[in-house]
């Protein structure tokens, strides 16, 4: 029996980028043998195609979703042993193979479409990151988005900040200082960020700072915000090579921090290599 129904459920997943698991029969010895080669896709809510149902069709899945709610990135081999532990009646084990398909390795939400936005989105496009762009300026964003980027037109941008998930990675990077101060506060008010990065300079850094104190923030909180942003060893005023110093960073943190808890008032600089503190 044919089992291709899984490269069109794959390649449409892929295409809305919803994380899966893509599960192989590497090799079965029993007495009621599987087809070496068969697959199933498994997301969080759905299965795609089969490995021969039961029991160990179940213990897979389960597997399977154990892998996208710690969104693991790492192939792995599992032997199940058939008997009683598998429903079996007689002895006999199956060689799975489990590939994580999808799995963003940072969620990110771009607040400006400016000229530094338009060259940094693009980036972090190409990477395995699932990437919201928001603006209150409909004008302000190119014609074609890249794939895979959530446009969103919100006037009230502030709002966002509470649409993205736990663990969400922040970069803000508006037209004005007022707008930016809003976001700031939200963001941190959350305090639940992997990442929080904001466009400017030191000085800027120290006014905010001040402004963010008399509102009542505390010293350890207001550290987690990465301003000026970027890797200090990028240099250059260019949009692109600003871009490219930010996306080194958030970079930097994922490969750092992935897969890691995120724990209220640790700071990005720990999660930097130390030459790229500070």
């Amino acid at each position: 029996m044919s089992n291709t129904g899984w490269i069109g459920a794959l390649a449409e997943l892929q295409q809305k980028g919803e994380p899966c698991v893509l599960v192989t029969i590497i090799e079965e010895r029993g007495s009621t043998p599987r087809n070496a080669g068969s697959k199933m896709i498994v997301t969080r809510e759905r299965i795609f195609e089969t490995i021969g149902g039961g029991h160990l069709e179940y213990k897979a899945m389960e597997l399977a979703r154990e892998m996208l709610e710690n969104r693991s990135q790492e192939t792995r081999l599992e032997r199940f042993s058939l008997g009683a532990s598998l429903g079996q009646c007689c002895g006999g084990a199956t060689v799975l193979l489990f590939e994580p398909m999808g799995q963003p390795q940072a969620t990110i939400a771009v607040f400006g479409a400016g000229h530094v936005g338009r060259a940094l989105v693009p980036l972090l496009a190409s990477l395995p990151c699932k990437v919201r762009w928001i603006d209150s300026r409909e004008n302000e964003f190119p014609e074609q988005v890249p794939a895979g980027v959530e446009k969103v037109i919100n006037d009230e941008v502030v709002d966002e900040v509470d649409a993205m998930p736990s663990g969400s990675y922040f970069i803000v990077m508006t037209h004005n200082h007022p707008l930016d101060l809003e976001l700031t506060a939200a963001i941190l008010k959350r305090n639940d960020f992997a990442y929080y990065g904001l466009i400017g300079s030191r000085t800027k850094r120290v006014k905010f700072e001040h402004r963010l104190r008399e509102r009542g923030f505390q010293a350890e909180v207001i550290q987690r915000m990465r301003c000026p942003m970027g890797l200090p060893e990028v240099k250059g005023k260019l949009p692109i090579e600003i871009a490219v110093s930010i996306a080194g960073e958030v970079i930097a943190t994922y490969n750092a921090h992935f897969g890691a808890e995120t724990r209220k008032g640790e700071t990005v600089t720990k999660l930097l290599p130390a030459s790229r503190r500070g």
